[in-house]
């Protein structure tokens, strides 16, 4: 499953995506992981939340949608338990923009993904829903 929050910078997105992370420890039976472009929500989290910040990886931050997938990918291959992938400020961290092949790509082998590891994806991202693709509002929450 993919979840997208849309909105615009300062919308309550980010704190929305800790609310839902926070709460998804008393449903999930797996490992959580939140991504975020600098430390600055890493003491807002629980501590059992695995929180990486994705700008001490160079294909975690200001990439194309493809690197940015082969990171999750490599997440994924090295933790088996994952259930829930909650990424904020996904348009700092991913630079192809958003109408792109490259993004609407990205969001198919995301879904592939999600179903292959029954993991779940929730990002934030900074716009409108009427401004989207249909590939990504179909996710809007």
């Amino acid at each position: 499953m993919i979840k997208v929050i849309l909105g615009s910078k300062g919308s309550g997105k980010t704190k929305r995506l800790i609310d839902i992370t926070n709460d998804a420890l008393k449903a999930e039976h797996g490992n959580i992981i939140f991504i975020d472009d600098d430390k600055r929500y890493m003491y807002d989290l629980r501590h059992e939340v695995r929180f990486v910040d994705a700008s001490e990886y160079p294909s975690g931050h200001r990439c194309g949608a493809h690197e940015f997938l082969g990171f999750l990918c490599g997440m994924l291959s090295a933790d088996f338990d994952l259930t829930l992938i909650a990424i904020d400020a996904f348009k700092k961290l991913v630079v192809d923009p958003l109408d792109s092949p490259e993004m609407k790509l990205f969001f198919e082998q995301l879904d592939v993904l999600s179903e292959q590891h029954n993991c779940k994806f929730i990002l934030t991202v900074s716009a409108d829903a009427e401004s989207v693709p249909e590939y990504i509002s179909k996710y809007a929450d």
